[in-house]
């Protein structure tokens, strides 16, 4: 087999997965919409890279959709994070630290490497607008 016939066997099997991929990450989104501890707009953020690779007409849609296509657009327009997306990640972010430093064995190493992680990311999401 020849690297070609490779190619296009990736290339026949990359919309359909992109395109499921996309789906699944829609339904993650709107599932985050109503459930308090998924993000909704990342999984959209996601959903429409995989559209964008498996389907302009899909990517259309989402950008455009009513209640879906505000989340992406602030994003990739602004930089836009919703405030109540904000305190949700950040208290997330803070009762995971809690649990990792008081309910586990981790090392101290471990325990200082992922409270500079987290507080960078922290750092990152306060600093968008709202």
């Amino acid at each position: 087999m020849t690297n070609d016939s490779n190619q296009d066997v990736a290339g026949r099997w990359a919309r359909p997965v992109y395109l499921s991929v996309g789906w699944v990450f829609v339904a993650l989104g709107i599932a985050g919409a109503f459930l308090p501890v998924l993000p909704t707009t990342p999984f959209l953020l996601v959903a429409l890279w995989a559209f964008t690779k498996s389907s302009p007409a899909a990517a259309a849609w989402l950008r455009a959709h009513a209640k879906l296509g505000p989340y992406i657009t602030d994003w990739q327009d602004e930089g836009i994070i919703p405030l109540r997306a904000k305190i949700l990640a950040l208290a997330m972010m803070c009762a995971s630290f809690a649990w990792l430093a008081l309910a586990t064995d981790a090392s101290a190493y471990v325990k200082i490497g992922v409270g500079v992680i987290l507080l960078g990311a922290a750092a990152f999401i306060s600093t968008r607008p709202s």
